[in-house]
C-alpha cells in the first residue's frame, strides 16, 4: 500500500498421445531445461547490490551487497568498496548481522555506516542498528552509539568531525513502572516514542573511551523524520510529524534548528506531508518534497518546493512535471531528483530560477536510481539495468552523460536461460491504454498457445519493469520455464504513467484494476498466444486485493492466489495502520458511505465464487491485517470452493526471511502446478511404522544359577 519492481521449456503436451520415441525426446528436453532453470533456493540465493555512494572526489564506491544467510535465516548485507579507475572491488564490512546505509565523510577519509551486529561497547542493546564508523581505506570499525533503539538515519556535518543522527526515544521511566505494575499491555493513539536529534563527534584517537551522544532536540510535540547539515554546520533543517504513528505522516512539516542553541523554528505549515529538507550550495535556501496542499496526496503529484532558510512563502517548482518527483540533492547547477517513467526511472535536474526540467542519464530504456554525487556533482554513482538485465552499480559524469559499470552481479545469472521481458500494451474497458511486461520463452512461438499466468503488483502505485530481479514470493522463471506466459500488468493507479492515470481507480478500486488486468489476459488471447482454459492469478498487498477481486467476481481463471490482500475494506478500514489509505481512495469514510465501500470490496461478490484460491497471510500483518484473510477464506469454505490458508507466524506485511520466502514460493508452485497443468498434490506421508524393539534375550540356564 502506497506512501508511506528463464529458460527454455518444453511446452506440456496435455491430453495428447505421445509416442515412445518422441516421448524420449521430451524427456531429454525436459531434462535439460530444468538444468538451466533455477530452483527456488537458487533464486532466492542471487546476490543483490544496493545503495551505492560515491566518494566526495569520485575515486571510489561503497555500496551494499545482500545475500541469503540459510543457516541463521536471514538476509544480510554488508559493504563492498570499488575503485572507480581500475574496477577493483573488495568487502569493507564482513562482521555478522548486516552493515547498511553507508555515508561518507565530507572530506573522503571516514565511512559511517549501520549495523546490527554484536556490539562492541558494554550494555549496547542486542540487536539493535548502531552507528559506527571505518576508515574509507579498511581496518577495524569503531562503534559510536549503544541506543535502546534502532539509530534512523544520520549524516555528516561539512567538518567531517560531528555526525547528528535520529533515534526514537527510550521507553520513559512511566511507562516501565506501568509494565512492572501491570504487565504488558498498549494504548491505542497514545503510548508513542518520539524520534529526536543527537549529535556526536567522531572518536579522538588519543581518548580511550568513545565520544558521548548529545540530544539536540526535545519534546513530545513532534518526531524528527528526514534531516540536512546546513553548507556552514551551523544548522540543521528537518522534518518532522505530530507523533511517530504513520498514519500522522500528513502533519510532517519542515524545520531548523541552530546547533548552538538548540533553538527551533518552524519555516513551513502547509496541509499534507512536507519532508526531506536539501539546503542550496550558499545555504539561503531549501528545498524539500511537498503534497503542496493536495488532499488526497496518497494518488496526487508530489512536488519539489524551495522557501528561503530563515522562512517565507514557498515556491513549487515541478508543477510541470507530471510524476513523483525523489528530491536527491541540491548542487550548483540545479536541484537533482529521480522519478518512474512508465516502465523505466531517469535523473532530472531542475533549474530553480527557470523551473525548467530536464532529463539527465541515459538510455531512455533503463530503470535507474539511488544516485549519489561527488562534492563537485560532476559524478554520480547509481543502481541501474536495462531491458532484460540484471542490476548493477554503475559510475557516471553527469555532462555529458557517461556510465560505466562497477559491478558484475549478473555473472551469478550464467547458466541459467531466463524469461524474456517485454513492454506491451492494450485498451481497458474504457478506452484507457494499459501497459504491463510479457514474459515469454526463449524459443516463443506464435503457433502455440500457452498457460497463462497473471502477476499483479502491490501500491497500488507499485510498477513493474522489463528487468531481471530476485522474485521473492512468485516463481516466475519456474513458470515460464514449465510453458506458461507471465503477465505482469502495470493497471490503473500504477506509477509511472502521471497523475491522472494514478487516480483512474479513485472511488473504482477493484472494479478498475480488474477490467485493466481482464483486458490484457483478453487481448493475449485474441492474438492466439494463451490457452483461455488455462489461466491464473497471483498477486500481494493490493496484488492480493486485485486477486481476490478475481476470486469473488469472475469464473475466467482456473486458480487465484491471494497475499496478504484486502477483502473486505470495511474490516481493512478499522484494522489497519495507516487508516487513511481508504479515504484518499474511496473519499469516504465506511460510516459516511457504505456503499462505495460494498461495490470496491472482493467480499461483496462473493456469491460468484468458484476459483480454487490459495490464501497467504503474515500474522502480524498491521497494513493489511489479517482478519481480511480469514474473511476471504471463511467465505469461500462456506460456498464449498476449494481454498487454502497458509499464516507465515512473527511476520508482518513482508515475509522477510529465506526460509519462508521458500515456503511462500513452493506453495505457489504447487498451487498452479495443481490447478493449471493439472498435476496431483503430494498427499501428506503416513509416519513410518516403528520397528519393534528386539527383544531381550533369554538368560541362559546357566546365567540363572
Amino acid at each position: 500500500m502506497r506512501k508511506v519492481s528463464l529458460l527454455p521449456f518444453l511446452m506440456a503436451a496435455c491430453g495428447l498421445l505421445v509416442f515412445s520415441a518422441g516421448a524420449q525426446e521430451v524427456g531429454k528436453t525436459a531434462k535439460a531445461a530444468a538444468s538451466t532453470t533455477p530452483s527456488i533456493d537458487q533464486s532466492l540465493e542471487w546476490k543483490n547490490a544496493f545503495n551505492s555512494k560515491i566518494s566526495p572526489d569520485g575515486r571510489r564506491v561503497v555500496y551494499e551487497v545482500q545475500k541469503a544467510n540459510w543457516e541463521e535465516n536471514a538476509f544480510e548485507r554488508n559493504l563492498w568498496i570499488v575503485e572507480v579507475a581500475s574496477g577493483d572491488s573488495h568487502a569493507l564490512t564482513s562482521a555478522k548481522k548486516s552493515s547498511t546505509d553507508a555515508g561518507w565523510s565530507p572530506d573522503g577519509k571516514w565511512i559511517a555506516f549501520l549495523s546490527d551486529r554484536p556490539g562492541q561497547l558494554k550494555d549496547t542493546p542486542e540487536g539493535k542498528k548502531q552507528l559506527y564508523v571505518i576508515s574509507a581505506d579498511g581496518g577495524e570499525a569503531q562503534q559510536l552509539t549503544k541506543a535502546e533503539n534502532d539509530i534512523g538515519a544520520f549524516e555528516w556535518a561539512r567538518d567531517s568531525r560531528r555526525i547528528a543522527f535520529a533515534v526514537r526515544d527510550p521507553e520513559p521511566k512511566a511507562l516501565k513502572d506501568r509494565k512492572e505494575k501491570y504487565g504488558e499491555y498498549f494504548v491505542v493513539r497514545a503510548d508513542y516514542q518520539m524520534a529526536h536529534l543527537w549529535l556526536i563527534d567522531l572518536p579522538n584517537a588519543t581518548a580511550n573511551a568513545a565520544p558521548e551522544a548529545k540530544r539536540l532536540t526535545e519534546g513530545n510535540s513532534f518526531s524528527v523524520g528526514s534531516f540536512a547539515w546546513s553548507p556552514d554546520g551551523t544548522r540543521i533543517a528537518f522534518s518532522a510529524q505530530k507523533d511517530s504513528d504513520i498514519i500522522s505522516a500528513f502533519s510532517n512539516d519542515i524545520y531548523v534548528l541552530k546547533v548552538a542553541d538548540k533553538s527551533v523554528k518552524k519555516i513551513v505549515d502547509t496541509p499534507g506531508p512536507d519532508t526531506d529538507p536539501k539546503w542550496s550550495p550558499d545555504g539561503k535556501k531549501i528545498a524539500y518534497q511537498t503534497a503542496a496542499g493536495s488532499k488526497y496526496f496518497y494518488y496526487t503529484n508530489g512536488r519539489i518546493a524551495v522557501v528561503p532558510a530563515e522562512g517565507g512563502n514557498p515556491e513549487v517548482l515541478t508543477a510541470a512535471f507530471d510524476e513523483d518527483p525523489n528530491l536527491l540533492d541540491w548542487g550548483p547547477d540545479g536541484i537533482y531528483f529521480e522519478a518512474a517513467q512508465k516502465t523505466y526511472s531517469h535523473l532530472f535536474r531542475v533549474n530553480p530560477e527557470t523551473r525548467a526540467v530536464e532529463k539527465l542519464d541515459a538510455p531512455d530504456h533503463a530503470v535507474a536510481f539511488g544516485f549519489s554525487f561527488t562534492r563537485d556533482f560532476k559524478h554520480a554513482a547509481f543502481r541501474a539495468a536495462g531491458d532484460n538485465e540484471y542490476g548493477e552499480i554503475y559510475d557516471a559524469s553527469v555532462a555529458p552523460w557517461q556510465s560505466k559499470k562497477l559491478t558484475a552481479m549478473g555473472d551469478q545469472l550464467k547458466g541459467f536461460t531466463l524469461a524474456r521481458r517485454e513492454v506491451i500494451s492494450w485498451k481497458s474497458a474504457d478506452g484507457t491504454t494499459i501497459e504491463g511486461v510479457l514474459y515469454t520463452p526463449p524459443d516463443f512461438s506464435l503457433k502455440k498457445k500457452y498457460p497463462l499466468l497473471v502477476v499483479i503488483h502491490g501500491g497500488p502505485t507499485g510498477v513493474d519493469q522489463p528487468v531481471v530481479y530476485a522474485d521473492r514470493y512468485y516463481p516466475v522463471e519456474r513458470f515460464v520455464a514449465k510453458g506458461a506466459l507471465v503477465l505482469r500488468p502495470n493497471y490503473r493507479g500504477s506509477a509511472g504513467y502521471g497523475e491522472k492515470f494514478r487516480a483512474l481507480n479513485v472511488r473504482n478500486l477493484g472494479v478498475g484494476d480488474y477490467a485493466d488486468v481482464i483486458s490484457g489476459v483478453d487481448a493475449l488471447i485474441a492474438k492466439g498466444w494463451v490457452d483461455k482454459d488455462r489461466v491464473g492469478a497471483m498477486g500481494w498487498s493490493q496484488g492480493g486485493y486485485i486477486s481476490a477481486f478475481i476470486t469473488a467476481s469472475s469464473d475466467r481463471f482456473k486458480a487465484v492466489s491471494v497475499g496478504a490482500g484486502i477483502s473486505d475494506w470495511m474490516t481493512y478500514y478499522a484494522n489497519t495502520d495507516i487508516t487513511p489509505f481508504t479515504p484518499q481512495y474511496l473519499h469516504a469514510t465506511p460510516w459516511d458511505d457504505p456503499e462505495i465501500y460494498k461495490k470496491t470490496s472482493p467480499i461483496s461478490y462473493i456469491a460468484k465464487a468458484k476459483t480454487p484460491t490459495l490464501i497467504q497471510h503474515g500474522e502480524n500483518d498491521r497494513r493489511v491485517p489479517i482478519p481480511n484473510a480469514y474473511e476471504l477464506r471463511q467465505a469461500l469454505e462456506d460456498r464449498g470452493v476449494p481454498v487454502k490458508m497458509v499464516v507465515y507466524n512473527g511476520f508482518g506485511h513482508g515475509i522477510t526471511k529465506p526460509k519462508q520466502q521458500r515456503a511462500v514460493m513452493e506453495e505457489n508452485e504447487k498451487w498452479f502446478a495443481q490447478y493449471i497443468w493439472g498435476e496431483k498434490p503430494e498427499e501428506p506421508k503416513a509416519p513410518e511404522p516403528k520397528a519393534p524393539e528386539p527383544k531381550a534375550a533369554e538368560p541362559k540356564t546357566e546365567d540363572k544359577k
